[in-house]
C-alpha cells in the first residue's frame, strides 16, 4: 500500500473516534469498538505509521460535515412548501469550518513532512 492509502485509513479511524465522541450518548457506544479494532489492526502493520497524521484529519471530516449542515445559520432557518413549513435553529458554520480546515491542513502538512525522504548529510 502507498502512503496516501495509509493516510486515508487512519483518517477513517479518526473520523470514527470523532463520531464516537460526538454521538457518545447515541451511536457512539457502537462506533467506538469499531474504531478501537481498526486502530489495533492498523497499528499491527509495520508500514502504516506513515499515514498516522490522517488520524488528525479524521475529525476534520466530521467538522466539515457539521459546517455543511449548518450552512444556513446562525439562527432560525425555515423551509416551506405548498403544504407545510418547518423551522430549525442552526449554529454558525464558521467555527466548524475554521477548526476543521486547520486540522485538515495541519494533518496534510505533517503527512508531507513525514513522507519526505531525508537529505544526504554532506
Amino acid at each position: 500500500m502507498r502512503g496516501i492509502s495509509w493516510f486515508v485509513a487512519w483518517c477513517l479511524v479518526g473520523t470514527a473516534y470523532a463520531l464516537a465522541a460526538a454521538g457518545a450518548l447515541t451511536i457512539g457506544i457502537f462506533v467506538l469498538p469499531v474504531a478501537i479494532a481498526a486502530t489495533v489492526a492498523l497499528a499491527l502493520v509495520r508500514r502504516s505509521w506513515i499515514g498516522l497524521p490522517g488520524l488528525i484529519a479524521g475529525p476534520a471530516v466530521l467538522l466539515g460535515y457539521l459546517a455543511y449542515l449548518n450552512r444556513g445559520g446562525p439562527g432560525d432557518v425555515c423551509v416551506s412548501d405548498a403544504v407545510s413549513r418547518s423551522c430549525t435553529e442552526q449554529y454558525s458554520p464558521w467555527p466548524f469550518a475554521v477548526i476543521g480546515s486547520a486540522l485538515a491542513i495541519g494533518s496534510l502538512a505533517l503527512f508531507a513532512l513525514v513522507g519526505r525522504k531525508p537529505r544526504d548529510a554532506r
